[in-house]
């Protein structure tokens, strides 16, 4: 039984966008569920993306996904430039098969001919016998070439509407259309699982593999995936970024179990999977055909999922790099539980426990002004007064402030606001008398005799 050998071809740009992470992790479940291998295959042959931090980014962006070689099914990465001996000795077999021949065509020269700038190739050099130029690929004239697709079944291209397209420039380097079908039938490659933009190229690859005496592999093209707009997903306009998401606090588990729901599901109303749930029912034929909506808030929902599903010495764990190095960790884990529940990204937990390591809180005007407007300067004296012989502990604060606020005519969520924005600079937060404790009797005196005289002017 020949081992299915899935590929994953990125080109260094940069970025590594969502819609390539969600293509990698498709075939990494197609090759870990079947026992085969998933090939990484750098297209490092254009010399201006040709960089190697960009090339590093791709291998950390996989890794960061899962989608590395800690697992036996992971194999490269692989370079395309690599291949290029293999790329220019394709060339020449097809011209010796006569299934290719050399063209000098300008496109002025193939406007003038047609009349139209948007008539494909006419085949004018087919018989003129020329021994330098670009080379072309010499496509039937009749009938239709056939790429089964295993989403979007029989697609047939009129072969009457397809052009001799060029395999190699005048200097003999290959094109993307070559190289890659070159590359696949030289790895082995089975199954072909890429975005839907490239089922044009499946049309020129179904012929190229068997006249380079190859059998075609299985094709898979994935939707497309929109935004909001139901436009494609841009890098000019939307974002799309993997690393992006990471630093601002996304989980790779988030990640990898909304990407793969982005044109799948399990069948069942299930979405929240962690990956050796849905790898073992991924499966090609399920794949809708229909665009998928890239949903950030959806995202966002799914990782405050599982940032709450976290051991909590996890969750400190992974807050580390989103706190400052001076911020002493001890405190920090006795807030640690509380933070997990009120947040939705790393990155907003830094906003929920500054106010324990600053020597004042930082006020939001917005907050200040909201909670400071009902009889405050009462409160806040009253409830000052009660911190010196209070019992320190959540039950008694709250106790003290609630009988402060009775005495204002004040229920307790109205009586806590200004006290609040006093001790942290927010009107929302980590539970207040929680936070007063870890924070301390004299700071949090100290902090509302500070607010007390902002009020006094």
């Amino acid at each position: 039984m020949t081992e299915l050998r899935v590929r994953f071809a990125p080109s260094p740009t940069g970025m590594f966008h969502v819609g390539g992470a969600r293509t990698a992790l498709f075939n990494w479940a197609l090759a870990e569920q079947a026992g085969g291998r998933f090939v990484l295959r750098i297209e490092d042959t254009d010399a201006t993306r040709n960089r190697p931090e960009w090339t590093e980014g791709i291998i950390s962006a996989l890794d960061w996904i899962g989608v590395n070689g800690s697992n036996p099914a992971f194999e490269g990465p692989y370079f395309q430039s690599a291949y290029e001996p293999q790329h220019r000795e394709a060339v020449a077999k097809l011209l010796a098969d006569g299934k290719a021949y050399y063209c000098d065509c300008t496109r002025e020269a193939l406007q003038a001919r047609t009349g139209s700038e948007h008539k494909g190739y006419d085949g004018h050099c087919r018989g003129r016998g020329l021994t330098e130029g670009a080379v072309r690929f010499r496509t039937p004239d009749e009938g239709a070439t056939v790429v089964d697709d295993v989403i979007r079944g029989r697609v047939e291209f009129p072969n009457d509407a397809q052009e001799d397209f060029v395999i190699a420039r005048t200097d003999g380097s290959p094109l993307y259309v070559l190289a890659n079908a070159v590359d696949d039938i030289t790895q082995g490659i089975t199954h072909v699982v890429r975005g839907e933009e490239h089922l044009g190229n499946a049309a020129k690859q179904q012929l190229l593999w068997p006249a380079l005496g190859a059998t075609p592999p299985v094709w898979a093209h994935l939707p497309v995936i929109v935004n909001e707009q139901r436009k494609k997903l841009s890098k000019r306009r939307d974002k799309v970024a993997l690393e992006d998401y990471r630093a601002e606090g996304y989980l790779a588990e988030a990640m990898v179990n909304y990407l793969m729901l982005l044109g799948w599901g399990p069948g069942d109303d299930r979405e929240i999977m962690p990956w050796a749930e849905m790898m073992p029912l991924f499966r090609l034929e399920d794949v809708n055909s229909s665009s998928a909506y890239f949903d950030e808030k959806k995202l966002r929902a799914f990782n405050g999922e599982y940032i709450r599903a976290l051991p909590v010495d996890t969750f400190e764990e992974r807050c580390a790099p989103y706190l400052e190095a001076d911020w002493d960790r001890e405190t920090f884990s006795k807030v640690a539980g509380l933070a997990q529940t009120r947040i939705a990204l790393l990155s907003e937990i830094r906003q929920n426990v500054d106010f324990l390591f600053l020597d004042e809180p930082v006020f939001d005007q917005a907050s200040w002004d909201k909670a400071m407007k009902n009889s405050p300067v009462e409160i806040l004296t009253g409830f000052l007064e009660r911190l010196d012989t209070v019992s320190w502990d959540p039950e008694s604060l709250k106790e003290a402030l609630e009988e402060v606020g009775a005495a204002h005519g004040l229920k307790l969520g109205k009586a806590q606001a200004p006290v609040r924005v006093a001790v942290t600079g927010r009107t929302v937060g980590l539970p207040l008398f929680e936070s007063i404790e870890v924070l301390g009797r004299e700071r949090s005196q100290d902090r509302i005799r500070a607010a007390l005289a902002r009020l006094r002017g």
